[in-house]
């Protein structure tokens, strides 16, 4: 085990050179998860889509994936439970990724329910409204080509004795069929300014409103060398004028806070206004139902679909007595995503309750309405793999006993205690000169850092 071990580490890629002009994506705690990681049969493959082991919590969950994409899970929830560290987070992430990236999903704590600003079932609501997506299809009337001509004219400013204003622009569109030259509005020229389109760029513009997209550069500039990383786009077929159908996802939550806000002028004391009052406020159940009949009408018409996402709470049993009730009633209504809770106790008090002992801190008649998973804790062969692992995604080469020695700790202490070592330990054989982690740099740890057993220890001497 240890000459395999060492082996991949050798294999792992290199750690991100700090001076790429690319900009490198951030590494977090759960970069390695892609998926439930199962078979066509649906049964759990050993190591696959950055899972180690829970075989029997990635079946279960890829049943409910199941159950949601047939639209057979509505009212009802999942929750999972196991010790800290035995991969919830990661399993609920894991669904989010095998409904696809177009399904909402909006992660929380079950502690910030509790806010100054609005209400504990406020905050729940707005939770699950931003976890329902609505795919709108328009079909629009645009010009689209890429940019072959962008010319502003300048004219004398009536409203002030100095300077020039923007009177038109003048854009030249190209697609493969042919080539049209708009004479556009100033405004329009201050969106094409903000979308940064310079010529050679594959843009639309919709006829009726005037919103500009930029789609692209044009891959007939593919050949040249660019510092930062572009995305080409093949020049659009048929006339520059067309109609077009565009879809766009948006959230209920994004509809609500949209009609929650005032319109104000485009003034600068508007502006200044708007910016004093961006506190968080509470949206009304009427407005929320006058969104909802919209919704309804565009969806009978067959312009919108209502695309359920997930709801995931993280430490559920933070909520309290009222919460639980009003997420039986969210749990109700007919618009209600998925719902995904998590939590790492036992047989405990309801919060808010003095007399009331439930399983994990759930009412009963709550728990009634949950499928329940359990986790499993890590045994040392799969804390093994989980160290490779995140070594290989972090970049770090791992030497010869490294792993048997954060296995042992991992044992005797905690999983995520060792996977923190990592990165740390990488510094220090930095310093050391060496490019990858010995285990003098894993002893070297065990005098500057405390895992949470010794430190409560040490405390109580």
């Amino acid at each position: 085990m240890q000459q395999q071990a060492t082996t991949i580490a050798h294999n792992a890629l290199p750690p991100p050179s700090s001076t790429t002009a690319a900009r490198s994506s951030r590494i977090s705690v759960h970069s390695h998860i892609k998926g439930l990681g199962l078979t066509q049969d649906g049964y759990a493959a050993s190591d696959a889509a950055g899972f180690i082991g829970q075989t029997n919590a990635r079946e279960a969950c890829g049943v409910v994936v199941d159950l949601i994409k047939s639209r057979k899970f509505s009212g009802r929830a999942l929750l999972l439970v196991g010790a800290p560290g035995t991969g919830k987070t990661a399993l609920a992430l894991a669904i989010s990724q095998e409904l696809g990236s177009k399904v909402p999903f909006c992660p929380m704590v079950g502690s910030e329910v509790y806010s100054t600003e609005v209400k504990k079932t406020e905050v729940l609501a707005e939770a699950f409204r931003r976890a329902i997506g609505l795919r709108i299809k328009e079909t629009k009337e645009v010009y689209e080509g890429e940019v072959t001509e962008l010319t502003p004219t300048e004219s004398e400013n009536p409203l002030s004795g100095y300077g020039k204003t923007v009177s038109h622009v003048v854009v030249g569109l190209k697609t493969a069929k042919g080539t049209k030259q708009l004479r556009l509005d100033p405004s329009i020229y201050e969106a094409i300014l903000k979308e940064k389109i310079v010529v050679g760029d594959v843009i639309y513009i919709e006829a009726n409103t005037g919103a500009v997209k930029r789609v692209g550069r044009s891959d007939a500039y593919a050949s040249s060398y660019d510092l930062e990383s572009e995305t080409y786009v093949p020049l659009p077929k048929g006339d520059v004028h067309k109609r077009k159908e565009l879809v766009q996802d948006v959230t209920l939550g994004d509809l609500d806070a949209a009609n929650s806000r005032p319109q104000g002028g485009q003034d600068i004391m508007s502006v200044m206004g708007s910016l004093v009052k961006s506190g968080r406020t509470e949206i009304t159940d009427k407005l929320r139902r006058e969104v909802n009949k919209v919704v309804k009408g565009y969806v009978d018409q067959g312009v919108a679909e209502v695309i359920p996402g997930v709801v995931f709470i993280d430490e559920v049993h933070m909520l309290d007595i009222e919460c639980f009730t009003y997420l039986n009633s969210l749990l109700e209504s007919p618009m209600a995503p998925t719902v995904v809770l998590a939590t790492n106790r036992g047989k405990t008090l309801v919060r808010g309750t003095t007399d009331i002992i439930a399983p994990h801190g759930i009412p009963i008649d709550l728990l009634d309405r949950c499928l329940i998973v359990k986790t499993d804790i890590y045994d040392s062969s799969q804390i093994a793999k989980v160290l490779q692992l995140r070594a290989n995604i972090e970049g770090l080469r791992l030497g010869s006993g490294v792993i048997e020695r954060l296995v042992q700790e991992g044992d005797v202490r905690s999983l995520r205690y060792v996977l923190q070592l990592l990165s740390p330990a990488s510094i220090l054989a930095s310093l050391a000169g060496r490019t990858q982690i010995e285990l003098e740099d894993v002893s070297e740890l065990d005098e500057l850092f405390y895992d949470a057993k010794a430190s409560a220890m040490l405390n109580t001497r």
